[in-house]
């Protein structure tokens, strides 16, 4: 059973943050220049929240304000759930599914071990099909 530190061993722990000061103008910027749907709010080392391309559509675009003076912390989302490198892939896809949401956060103890997507998850999910089927295709052609 595939496992979330066996998407971070593939992707890395690196995340991407901002403080929760900055602009959602200026996430926005980073997001767009690092191909990436969401960003880390952190305050230093301390793990605040998420801010998604999906926060900025709902809670700055449909509210009327304007992502320039709109900061980062008034519109991350901060009650995703909390995942371990030790859950199952299967487990996070029913979270995300259950809670409608594209982003979880890795944690190690209380420290942010890295940011997984329902991407990661899917491409997880076929990898570990491909291996199934090869595994049964050398099964079917050595006992043939």
């Amino acid at each position: 059973m595939a496992k979330v530190s066996n998407i971070l061993a593939r992707k890395g722990h690196d995340t991407i943050s901002v403080a929760p000061t900055t602009s959602v103008y200026q996430a926005l910027e980073l997001m767009a220049d690092k191909n990436i749907g969401a960003l880390v709010v952190q305050n230093g080392e301390t793990y605040l929240g998420i801010i998604t391309e999906r926060d900025y559509s709902r809670k700055v675009i449909l509210k009327g304000k304007h992502s320039s003076d709109t900061t980062a912390e008034e519109i991350m989302s901060t009650n995703l759930p909390r995942i371990s490198p030790d859950d199952s892939v299967e487990h996070c896809m029913e979270l995300m599914s259950d809670k409608n949401i594209r982003y979880l956060p890795v944690f190690i103890s209380a420290r942010l071990a890295g940011i997984i997507s329902i991407s990661d998850v899917v491409k997880e999910t076929i990898l570990q099909q491909k291996e199934t089927i090869s595994h049964l295709q050398d099964y079917i052609h050595s006992n043939g």
